[in-house]
């Protein structure tokens, strides 16, 4: 860890020499510039930074994993002392029917009140398909990035999340008061869904507190090699889904694992999965034939294509295909019209597929038992429990009454007016920056935000930050804490993209 600090402090002074690294320096709004604090706070991030950058590697070494059930009652205990060590006054952990949350309030005596949304957990992972052990956090150098934290979690959120939480030290060590107050809400349960979130928010103190927010916002970190940065107006729904087929509930097939000989006479609850699944989508997989799943799809708005036509315009389609490993979208469809299938298609996903044996070599067994790991994608006005109660009737209507639809987890979309607050405080601070923008209108990915966006609290809420990182859910995820990329911010940038933000939404009328 300490040769680790070292060559990082060595890569940090190196790159602030350059013109690359010298370019971004953050350009605060006139709220902040105006105050007096500018030069004290951006102070205080440069001296603190090297305990910034230790809290993202310490955060990523203690990993809390909801679909293992690993380390969450500790993952809650550091998500609160995190809180409490960046000012908060009031932190309490929230027990629910799942692993627990943390709610926390800063009251700094200002006029207005703004909602923060953090996950302490992270996705599962597989040591052997990282370049570097996904929980030692090492600093790397990543070509056309610059410096990288490189952990589990590095992006997905807690390098975010850390950054965040840097600008509010940063603030206290500079010996200024908070422009707006704070209400945190902390889950351990997104990577499978958020089934318990709802209860954390619905908390009488909670809700009460969430209530006074201009809004909510959950950090983030993703801007593009050019620097661009899309604001994404909501986000796609999504259930999780076990589909299992066995011999028990079938009724045929073995009720354990036999051998393969068997198959001349006896049924396969495999195939049968098989053949269940192929019933779900059109023949190449790409459009989704769940009966009535698309009832309720709300088409693209004349406003929406628009938006998405300028993104096109904004952003590199080989630049996107390069970061995803892809080289054609569905169907060959140009990127504007690929665009506006990613945001308004729902989608039916097979994460995995679990059957029989699965180690080295074969081994000649007809399995018992079978199961598809399923995602399913909505867009307004769809919801998780038609879309649920659809899945099943399309099943049962087919003759596979038998398989069984186990839901881990799920929410609705969400969508928030581009004319709220929070978004023109984000398009504020991004045209200070100097950082490409453009709206769009939602993201394919999923996040609770429904929880805030829709009744009763009814809060605008979305995604906000400056920086970059990518990998999430996949091997070798990665933060960058120094930028060589001029046109991208660097953790110190990013912090001050943080404290830019919640000054204006202080003073943003």
């Amino acid at each position: 860890m300490q040769d680790d600090r070292n060559a990082f402090a060595t890569g940090r002074r190196t790159l602030m020499k350059g013109a690359a690294a010298g370019a971004m320096l953050f350009a605060p709004g006139a709220a902040l510039a105006q105050s007096g604090d500018m030069a004290a706070i951006r102070k205080a991030v440069e001296t603190g930074h090297d305990a910034s950058v230790a809290r993202i590697q310490d955060w990523i070494r203690n990993p809390s994993i909801a679909a293992e059930d690993l380390n969450m009652d500790q993952g809650a205990d550091y998500m609160a002392r995190l809180a409490r060590d960046a000012g908060f006054q009031h932190v309490e952990k929230v027990p629910t029917d799942g692993h627990p949350g943390v709610f926390a309030t800063l009251d700094a005596g200002a006029k207005r009140w703004m909602g923060i949304y953090f996950m302490y957990d992270v996705k599962q992972f597989d040591p052997a398909e990282w370049s570097s052990p996904p929980l030692e956090a090492r600093i790397l150098d990543k070509p056309d990035w610059g410096k990288v934290i490189m952990g589990r979690g590095a992006v997905n959120q807690k390098g975010p999340e850390a950054t965040f939480l840097a600008a509010l030290h940063a603030i206290r060590a500079a010996g200024r008061k908070l422009p707006v107050n704070l209400v945190l809400v902390a889950e351990g349960e997104e990577e499978i869904g958020s089934p318990h979130f709802s209860q954390i928010v619905q908390r009488p103190n909670v809700f009460a507190a969430l209530k006074k927010c201009e809004g909510v916002i959950i950090p983030a970190g993703w801007q593009a090699k050019n620097g661009a940065v899309s604001i994404n107006l909501g986000a796609k729904g999504l259930i999780e889904v076990e589909l299992v087929s066995s011999g028990e509930k079938w009724g045929r097939g073995p009720l354990k694992d036999i051998h393969s000989s068997q198959k001349a006479h006896v049924d396969s609850p495999v195939w049968r999965l098989v053949q269940a699944l192929q019933t779900l989508v059109s023949a190449d997989g790409n459009t989704p034939a769940i009966d009535g799943l698309f009832e309720h799809v709300r088409p693209l708005t004349a406003r929406e294509k628009a938006l998405i036509a300028e993104n096109a315009r904004e952003n590199s389609e080989a630049d996107a295909m390069k970061a995803l490993g892809v080289k054609h979208w569905v169907n060959d469809e140009p990127w504007q019209q690929s665009l506006e299938r990613l945001a308004s298609q729902p989608t039916v996903n097979i994460e995995g597929l679990v059957a029989g044996y699965t180690g080295p070599g074969g081994k000649t067994i007809l399995p018992a038992r079978a199961v598809a790991k399923l995602d399913l994608r909505m867009v307004p006005n769809m919801t998780a429990e038609d879309t649920l109660a659809k899945l099943k009737a399309h099943l049962a209507k087919r003759g596979f009454g038998d398989v069984e639809v186990n839901m881990s987890g799920g929410y609705d979309p969400t969508e928030t007016a581009e004319d709220s607050r929070v978004i023109r405080a984000q398009q504020a601070v991004y045209t200070r920056a100097g950082v490409p923008h453009s709206l769009y209108p939602r993201s394919a990915g999923s996040w609770p935000g429904v929880v805030f966006t829709g009744a009763p609290l009814s809060l605008p809420a979305g995604q906000f930050g400056l920086g970059h990182g990518s990998g999430a859910h996949a091997p070798d995820e990665y933060y960058v804490i120094e930028s060589s990329n001029p046109k991208v911010e660097g953790l110190d940038g990013a912090t001050m993209g943080y404290v830019d933000f919640l000054y204006q939404i202080a003073s943003i009328t």
